[in-house]
């Protein structure tokens, strides 16, 4: 049960930090959810590029945000302006 807490809050503070840097408004569920797949998207990508940061917190918040600000970056070459 920790560890599920720990994922949502390590992918709420991805989310929102992605928000941050990429200039979106979302909500709290939003973050979470940019948060939960950018985690995953950054794990793959750090692995594809032989990196492994995360071992700590930081280090899982740093893949989730760099995930999160990919995948936030890919969703808006979908969106029409």
């Amino acid at each position: 049960m920790t560890g599920i807490l720990v994922s949502l809050l390590i992918g709420a503070l991805a989310g929102l930090l992605a928000g941050l840097i990429m200039k979106k408004g979302m909500s709290l569920l939003v973050c979470i959810l940019v948060g939960l797949v950018g985690g995953v998207l950054g794990s793959w990508i750090f692995s594809i590029l032989g990196l492994s940061a995360s071992s700590t917190f930081w280090g899982q918040l740093l893949v989730g945000t760099c995930g999160s600000v990919v995948l936030l970056f890919i969703l808006s070459l979908f969106r029409k302006k």
